[in-house]
């Protein structure tokens, strides 16, 4: 979906297809057929942004065969489907039956990252639609935070150079394409980049245009960081955001009451971290690295103020009493996101725990999924509106 800014720029807003993976090419072509094109019909568009998830399996069969990308990229325009940017944080295994930690190899430490990341800009760039010039690809925030010892600067040095040679071959795209790819680093609690104040000195050590924050409004709330203070911050710091996910956090207002406590268990589940924190007597945060472990009766955690939790509630559809969403902050992340001088053009939906959510809440069909895809949209959309952009066909 395309939206004309009262500047004249135009924003995209996509939804990311990891809440449907498909491993191989035959399935992310299966994919666009069963589940992206149903979604783009249910909300009355010929066009419609998908943020695509390519498993490293995918993504190498695309970049050695050159006559599978044009198929894909002809595939796109029939569907009514356009491509302006990609996940690449999780490698491959998204759709397996537990994900935890592993989402998080290979970091920005192994080979193997930055040869995923590299074949994910070249296929991104022959997937962007004719009229448009620019991609992006939202990627893990260096890594999970036990694999850089605080002690040791070899992990951040070579994380870093990754990043300046990943830069350095953008640079060759561009000139050689004409499309201009940007990566965006995403924080993550957790992770050693967990905050947006955590990306600054990272992203100013690897000096890089090319090189900037994707910006998840789920992981901001999860962490308690203000959208107007995130922000000014890395304005101020001359940091980018190239991309932006929308998606909303669980939040608990009493976790030390026992309805509450049972709410916040129904979520707790083996597939995917939902790492959880609340804030410090004396400032900064507490936290686990999963719901579970949040909710034992002997939990770490103090409960006599509110917890957020990494899970992605549906925009449209928070939970029922006594949990709620963090949607205010996104609302709130929006508005400066996109405000007068918009600070990115590309806003993604990244809701892929729909199959995760307690067995009541859960789309029991690919129809349902489509129906609460499209939903999440269109709320969006309004947002969006609402803020003074007008929806372009």
């Amino acid at each position: 979906m395309r939206f004309r800014h009262p500047d004249g720029s135009t924003v995209h807003l996509s939804y990311c297809t990891n809440v449907h993976p498909a491993e191989t090419l035959d399935g992310v072509v299966a994919q666009l057929r069963d589940d992206c094109e149903p979604v783009r019909r249910r909300l009355g568009r010929d066009r419609l942004g998908i943020g695509l998830w390519l498993a490293r399996g995918a993504a190498r069969a695309l970049t050695t065969d050159p006559a599978a990308l044009r198929a894909l990229r002809a595939e796109l325009d029939r569907r009514g489907l356009e491509v302006v940017t990609l996940n690449g944080f999780p490698y491959e295994g998204f759709g397996t039956g537990e994900v935890k930690y592993r989402v998080y190899r290979p970091d920005w430490t192994e080979p193997e990252r930055l040869a995923h990341t590299t074949d994910l800009a070249r296929v991104l760039a022959a997937l962007l639609p004719d009229d448009i010039t620019e991609g992006t690809i939202s990627t893990l925030p260096l890594g999970w935070r036990t694999r850089f010892d605080p002690a040791a600067t070899a992990p951040a040095v070579a994380a870093h150079q990754a990043l300046r040679t990943l830069a350095e071959r953008l640079d060759a795209l561009a000139e050689l394409t004409g499309k201009s790819i940007r990566i965006a680093l995403e924080p993550e609690p957790g992770c050693v980049v967990e905050t947006t104040a955590d990306a600054i000195a990272p992203l100013t050590a690897v000096g890089s245009p090319r090189i900037g924050l994707c910006l998840d409004t789920c992981h901001l709330a999860t962490s308690f960081e203000d959208p107007a203070t995130a922000l000014d911050a890395l304005t101020a710091a001359g940091i980018t955001v190239p991309k932006a996910q929308l998606s909303a956090a669980l939040h608990a207002e009493e976790p030390h009451l026992p309805a509450v406590r049972d709410a916040l268990a129904a979520f707790a589940e083996p597939r995917f971290l939902h790492q959880t924190r609340t804030r410090a007597p004396g400032g900064g945060l507490l936290g686990t690295d999963d719901l579970a472990e949040a909710v034992r009766p002997d939990g770490p955690l103090p409960d006599d103020r509110p917890w957020r939790s990494h899970f992605h509630v549906p925009l449209h559809a928070p939970p029922t009493p006594p949990l709620t969403s963090t949607l205010p902050v996104l609302r709130d992340a929006l508005n400066r996101l996109v405000g007068p001088s918009p600070l990115t053009h590309h806003l993604e939906v990244e809701t892929y725990t729909w199959q995760a959510l307690p067995a009541e809440l859960r789309p029991r069909t690919r129809a349902q999924l489509a129906d609460g895809i499209a939903a999440e949209l269109a709320l969006a959309r309004d947002l969006l509106t609402d803020l003074g952009l007008k929806e372009l066909p």
